[in-house]
């Protein structure tokens, strides 16, 4: 845990620290017109996005603690799973990522990294423990459609794009509310209220609009996991997660939404980043 934590800390300071020397070195400051916060919004929202996304592989082994197979254990399962990831990345056209396995009862599967040629592909041992291998060929091939489709990537434009957004029109909001005060005093605490409102606003809307394409490319890649095992092997695999216990491992929660399995139901569906699984198994039967 203090591991965890200290990673944590480290890598937001680390982030911290490089989008404020970029902004020092460039001269941008939040206030002097609409172009200089433009330019600041857009750097801090789109700079901190990048920066995780250069370090997320590191991240993930490193929080997961995904020990890396190179088809040559000797252990059966795991040199399956490097050849079965390979013949996959061939098939899929894509340069051969990292292959690894984490510790943990939660039966799930994650694909990340900052490019196709530097991506990721690690399963749980609960998922090895649990699926039949056409099964977890599926989950390999959908995690392999994530890296093909881009979807790191594609992810993170669109949270930094969310994020400068957010930012950019909180301040105008509340510049222009703080305008209507008479005194200094008032000014401050209007535009410190109305920027944290409208953040709050903004940043539960941006996370709506971020939810829904996470799940839309869930579709995708289940359609380029059937195109790739057969659309039965990925049924089976969803129908699989569906039926088993669903740990929960709270370990580096951003990379959630990257993982096969996912979502809740009711109202909070809606902040899901997965679809439900019945109605990906009908997205597919519908193929």
């Amino acid at each position: 845990m203090a591991k965890r934590i200290f990673l944590f800390l480290s890598t937001n300071l680390a982030v911290v620290f490089t989008i404020s020397l970029i902004l020092s070195v460039l001269g941008i400051r939040p206030g002097g017109g609409i172009v200089p916060l433009a330019i600041f919004c857009f750097i801090w929202g789109m700079g901190g996005a990048f920066i995780s996304l250069a370090i997320s592989r590191w991240m993930a082994k490193t929080t997961m603690g995904v020990q890396l197979v190179d088809g040559n254990t000797g252990n059966a399962d795991a040199d399956w799973l490097y050849r079965t990831v390979e013949r996959l990345a061939r098939q899929a056209n894509l340069p051969m990522p990292e292959v690894g396995i984490y510790d943990s009862p939660e039966v799930n599967a994650f694909a990340t990294g900052p490019s196709k040629n530097r991506s990721l592909v690690a399963v749980s041992t609960g998922i090895m423990r649990t699926m039949r291998r056409n099964e977890l060929e599926a989950v390999l091939g959908h995690e392999i459609s994530h890296i093909a489709n881009g979807d790191m990537v594609t992810m993170t434009l669109l949270q930094g794009v969310m994020n400068a957004f957010v930012m950019f029109v909180a301040r105008i909001v509340a510049s222009i509310a703080a305008g209507q005060s008479k005194s200094e005093r008032g000014s401050d605490a209007i535009y410190f209220f109305v920027r944290l409102v409208v953040e709050i606003i903004l940043g539960i809307a941006g996370s709506l609009v971020t939810a829904w394409f996470s799940r839309y490319r869930e579709f995708r890649a289940d359609a380029g996991a059937a195109a790739l095992t057969g659309s039965e092997n990925m049924v089976a695999a969803l129908r699989r997660l569906a039926e088993g216990p669903q740990g929960v491992d709270p370990r580096a929660p951003a990379l959630a939404s990257f993982k096969i399995s996912g979502g809740r139901g009711g109202m909070l569906e809606l902040f899901s980043t997965h679809p439900p699984l019945e109605a990906r198994i009908e997205a597919l039967r519908r193929r």
